[in-house]
């Protein structure tokens, strides 16, 4: 027989507070998402009001000062008027109250004061458009209706990297999504036919297929090298190809002419490299011999309560119970929403000073003195998680006196040099390319010279290594570029 009972436990859950969380969620935010969120939240809460930029500094804290003692009132004799005093606001929040006016209705000297310091320098500042993602979403949502066909369009779209290949099967996205192979083919092909033409194919061969196609390109043998013959032709055998062809060099030349005005990562043009511009979150200035550290907050509205709400909650006997809980609420919210921004302020600031800390050599001497630089160790310095760190680098620009660089550039993995020192991954690779822009074209240097030459350099590092580097730099191994420079020099 089946008993009825009760059990009374106690369980101990680890709950973030409102505020926390919401500044969480605003950390990874630029300046101009932050802008449409505190927007947002201005046209949502009648508590917030925007400080308009005639109101000095000191009248501003003259009238938080005034608000903190109506509040006080208003939480004294005003509840137990309406006999709602066990409803009154927690310590916390009137500690909360105090410390967020101090921050908001003053000028900080934490923030960046463009009259005061030198200005934005427009050769400084960087810029970001539409990624490839973003332009591929768009024609997405003007070809896919059913839920489902955008489901699988943006699966593959979420999985095609910046040279705009696909990089995982399409089985394994049919088998994430449970549908069938056959639809999810069907939806890649539509895709390779979007701008720029041939993304979303999963090989280099596929690629300039699609394009050829595109184009009307239909010469069997220009298409025959595609199919057949991209290992030749990427080691440049012309040798082979004009014997196994059965065609004359000079035929070879205008198939390959064909051949080379197609894109072999056409996403490329939609990178980061391109010129846009981005106004950097931080700015990083020297005076004398220390580096002064600036939040950039120029066009982020300033808030406070708003005076009208805080007189109306001050005088508490006019309002009906359910008024004032209504307002109560609304200055709950308008407390941990200001008290996010500021966290998240903080936050920002400190990270920027460990990072520019560390890299102070990097500021004062350029790539070579680019120290490697993790993640946990910014951390350890804030006494944040590792993810929040992660969180405060995404998207953020920072201006320094040696250019803007995302704030994600000061991290990189350590290589050992010789003398036991470490080494950032950035710094090897820039000196791969150096080393390469300075060899004898008609002798270039094979990885092993490469190897050699940065072991005398103090670089410890391995010949597979230095190989994995110079593909990520998209520089050919050294056969390659010493038979381009000798047909360009038949040219």
């Amino acid at each position: 027989m089946l008993k009825q009972k009760l059990d009374q436990k106690q369980i101990q859950k680890l709950m973030l507070a409102p505020a926390l969380q919401q500044a969480i969620r605003l950390l990874p935010l630029t300046n101009l998402e932050l802008i449409e969120v505190i927007d947002a939240e201005l046209a949502e809460n009648p508590l917030l009001e925007e400080v308009t930029s005639d109101e000095s500094p000191a009248m501003a804290e003259s009238t938080s000062e005034k608000a903190s003692t109506e509040l006080g009132t208003a939480e004294g004799s005003g509840l137990s008027e309406l006999e709602l005093s066990q409803d009154k606001v927690k310590s916390e929040e009137d500690n909360l109250w105090e410390e967020v006016i101090a921050h908001y209705l003053d000028d900080s000297p934490d923030q960046f004061q463009p009259e005061a310091k030198e200005e934005l320098r427009l050769e400084n500042i960087l810029s970001r458009g539409p990624s490839l993602w973003d332009h591929l979403h768009w024609q997405a949502n003007l070809t896919f209706f059913t839920e489902e066909e955008k489901d699988i369009a943006a699966q593959i779209i979420g999985n095609i990297n910046e040279d705009g290949y696909l990089t995982v099967s399409v089985e394994e996205i049919a088998s994430s999504l449970g549908v069938e192979v056959e639809k999810v083919e069907a939806i890649r092909q539509k895709i390779k036919g979007f701008d720029p033409i041939g993304t979303g194919s999963l090989n280099l061969q596929e690629m300039m297929l699609a394009q050829m196609e595109h184009l009307g390109i239909n010469n069997d043998i220009t298409r025959k090298i595609v199919e057949e013959y991209l290992p030749v032709l990427e080691k440049a055998n012309y040798e082979q190809l004009v014997r196994e062809l059965k065609i004359s060099l000079e035929e070879l030349k205008g198939h390959l002419e064909v051949i080379r005005h197609l894109d072999p990562a056409p996403g490329r043009k939609y990178s980061q490299e391109k010129v846009t511009y981005v106004v950097p979150d931080i700015i990083v200035t020297r005076e004398g011999d220390e580096y002064q550290i600036f939040l950039n907050n120029e066009g982020l509205p300033r808030l406070r309560i708003s005076n009208y709400y805080r007189q109306i909650m001050a005088s508490g006997s006019r309002l009906n119970p359910e008024a004032y809980s209504y307002l109560k609420e609304k200055m709950k919210r308008a407390l941990w929403f200001l008290k996010s921004l500021n966290q998240r302020e903080q936050t920002v600031y400190r990270v920027a000073q460990a990072i520019i800390r560390r890299q102070k050599d990097f500021l004062e001497k350029g790539i070579d003195f680019l120290r490697p630089l993790t993640l946990a160790e910014i951390a350890e310095e804030v006494g944040v998680h590792e993810s929040t760190v992660g969180r405060v680098v995404a998207n953020k620009y920072i201006q320094t006196p040696q250019g803007v660089f995302s704030l994600k550039y000061f991290f990189h993995k350590s290589l050992a040099g010789q003398n036991g020192e470490e080494v950032s991954s950035l710094r090897i690779k820039e000196k791969i390319k150096r080393i390469i822009e300075g060899e004898d074209p008609a002798n270039p240097l094979s990885d092993t010279d490469l190897c050699d030459i940065l072991a005398r350099e103090n670089v410890k590092i391995a010949r597979r290594t230095v190989a994995k580097y110079r593909k990520q730099l998209r520089i050919p191994p050294s056969h390659i570029r010493k038979k381009k420079f000798l047909a360009e020099g038949k040219k």
